[in-house]
């Protein structure tokens, strides 16, 4: 059996956090929300800050957590289906969200938000679980 390898490894953008952050700023403007605006703001901040997605040749993991840590996989073998969506305004700078719908039973629906080159990585995935379907001689049945 081959080794796993990690493919890509990514984060979402902070323009997740776009519309919060301009709330909190014309929260700041009338000095009487600040106090809780600023802790919001840098507490959105970090939140998306520790988000990490890892792609490996056999599962895709989401880790997030600022101070309790979360690890979510998902076994590429499971993915049933793969969705890319850019928003407008996400679409002006460039970015997009991937979805992954699995047969997974803890996680049917995986979403990798905010990413640059989502498109290329949704094409990646796909071809990463045509592989390791392959490798595990797995076939998908579906009835109507």
């Amino acid at each position: 059996m081959a080794a796993e390898e990690t493919v890509w490894t990514g984060s979402p953008s902070q323009w997740l956090n776009a519309g919060r952050f301009a709330l909190c700023f014309l929260a700041t403007l009338t000095g009487i929300f600040a106090i809780v605006a600023i802790p919001y703001a840098i507490w959105r901040w970090f939140v998306v800050k520790n988000i990490r997605y890892e792609l490996s040749t056999q599962r895709l993991k989401c880790h997030s957590g600022v101070l309790n840590k979360t690890t979510e996989e998902l076994e590429l073998y499971r993915v049933k289906d793969s969705r890319f969506d850019e928003p407008f305004l996400m679409r002006m700078v460039g970015l997009g969200n991937v979805t992954v719908v699995s047969s997974d039973s803890t996680t049917p629906t995986t979403s990798l938000l905010a990413l640059r080159e989502g498109g290329p990585l949704r094409e990646k995935i796909r071809a990463l679980v045509e592989e390791r379907r392959e490798q595990k001689r797995v076939r998908i049945a579906e009835f109507e």
